[in-house]
């Protein structure tokens, strides 16, 4: 199926629009990079161009303080890296991201 994400920015009460995030899959020893997107406005991001899912392992990547330094806000988290695992690749995987300057939450969403 697919793997989307959603990223707000809890501090401001709005969506991080912008923010790189790359998907990668678990492979041998290390991690193979399947797909690069950007939020758009909303804060989403699809990962259509990742090729249908397997059973694995796979983590997303979001350049928090790329995003962070654009925005003019200081933020503590160069980057914020989210591994999880896909046992059914039939079913959607949402991965949510709630960013502040100094915390963050994830869940798996629908």
């Amino acid at each position: 199926m697919s793997i989307t994400t959603h990223v707000l920015d809890v501090a401001r009460g709005r969506p991080a629009g912008g923010m790189g995030v790359l998907l990668s899959v678990r492979s041998g020893e290390g991690w193979r990079e399947l797909a690069r997107a950007s939020t758009d406005a909303d804060g989403r991001a699809r990962f259509d161009g990742a090729g249908p899912l397997e059973v694995a392992a796979y983590r997303l990547r979001f350049e928090t303080g790329d995003w962070f330094r654009g925005t003019g806000l200081t933020g503590f988290w160069p980057h914020v890296e989210i591994a999880f695992e896909v046992e059914n690749p039939g079913e959607h995987h949402h991965v949510p991201l709630l960013l502040s300057p100094y915390g963050y939450s994830t869940y798996r969403g629908s």
